[in-house]
């Protein structure tokens, strides 16, 4: 059945990317079988929805082709196809070599058609298709401080995930056992099925689903896994976190998603960082703004304070006669730039404030300072 990426989403065609990416952060976090109340299968849906609709040559594709290119994406998508430009001349190909054959019945095999053979088998689903070559990939929602973002810091997280099976090392196959020729495909791994169509009859190959195409199956199943080389188990992972990273960046952890199964490699573990607010800091790309107040009289004679850093309090001094809303610049106190040298400033709004309330006395000398003409 056709699967609706935007439906699964709850997002309309007209979404922008970071809609796209809002509501893919609520649904996995909603959904990820790692939590109480999570829906693996849900979970593996949303990403796929969002694999495709954050990519935005996919996008484009999805949107023009539908379920012809769902189908293509599960099979590794549009290799050789380019984005179905080119199909005319597949088609005439294949047209003429019909044509060749007469208009009496005649078995059709893709690999007839030559180079043109590997692109309609891709399309149409036949011929060879590899196995699943790596274990599912893990998506996380991390949340870390202003100044960890800024300088960097290092975490631990806790997953409950599939890990290689310690008992048999991933094999599948109980110690002391051995593997044994897959009787549903013969050791080929592959199944082979005819189907007539307007064609012709068509030889379709398809990964045996005992085997999931290796071939073999254990002679016995190991009796920790049940022969599936992977077992459940919480898992402790440290996560570094960049100088200057940005909020809602995301960081890659090749091999610590989910074990692959009978031993194939693990996917990935991809965390998105989130950036709490600070108390008085902003970011503005690699700078830092800040707001200071001072009095008039302050503001009017020059003063030296003390301001806060990422790395602690300097003393800023205010030149004489500064007026309310300029910016003072210190240098090299902002933002490590990501992965390269340097950082930015920070900078310090100086608000001069007014008095709301005052004494007699304080009325009486500012109407004597007015008179003099300041």
């Amino acid at each position: 059945m056709s699967k609706d990426y935007y439906d699964i989403l709850g997002v309309s065609k007209n979404a922008s990317n970071e809609e796209i990416k809002k509501a893919y952060r609520k649904l996995a976090s909603k959904y990820h079988p790692d939590k109480a109340g999570g829906d693996e299968a849900r979970f593996k849906e949303i990403n796929e929805a969002y694999q495709v609709l954050s990519d935005r040559q996919k996008r484009a594709q999805y949107d023009q082709f539908g379920h012809a290119f769902e189908q293509a994406q599960s099979q590794g998508g549009f290799t050789g196809f380019n984005g179905f430009r080119d199909f005319s001349a597949y088609a005439d190909a294949f047209d003429s070599f019909r044509k060749a054959q007469g208009e009496g019945g005649f078995e059709f095999k893709f690999e007839d058609l030559g180079g043109f053979g590997d692109i309609f088998s891709d399309f149409f689903g036949a011929g060879k298709r590899k196995t699943k070559q790596k274990g599912e990939d893990i998506a996380v929602d991390l949340e870390i401080s202003f100044k960890e973002a800024a300088l960097g810091t290092k975490r631990t997280i806790e997953l409950y995930k599939r890990v290689v099976c310690p008992r048999c090392k991933g094999s599948g196959v109980e110690p002391g056992t051995s593997l044994k020729d897959c009787p549903d495909c013969g050791g080929t791994g592959q199944i082979k099925e005819y189907r007539r169509t307007i064609l012709g009859t068509i030889t379709q190959v398809k990964v045996c689903p005992r085997c999931q195409g290796e071939g073999k199956i254990p002679q016995k199943k190991c009796g920790m896994c049940g022969g599936d080389g992977r077992i459940r188990e919480n898992k402790r992972i440290n996560v570094t976190i960049p100088p200057g990273i940005e909020d809602g960046q995301v960081i890659r952890i090749t091999g610590q998603g989910e074990a692959g199964i009978r031993g194939k490699a693990s996917g990935d573990l991809f965390v998105t960082v989130h950036i709490m607010p600070h108390q008085f800091f902003k970011r503005k790309g690699n700078d830092i703004l800040y707001e200071t107040f001072i009095s008039f009289p302050k503001a009017a004679l020059g003063v030296k304070i003390e301001v806060p850093t990422l790395e602690g309090k300097v003393i800023l001094k205010i030149p004489a006669g500064i007026q309310s809303g300029k910016l003072i610049r210190l240098r090299n106190k902002g933002i490590p730039y990501l992965h390269r040298r340097g950082r930015g400033d920070q900078l310090v709004k100086v608000i001069v404030k007014t008095p709301e309330k005052l004494s007699r006395r304080q009325r009486d000398l500012l109407k004597e300072l007015e008179k003099e003409g300041l």
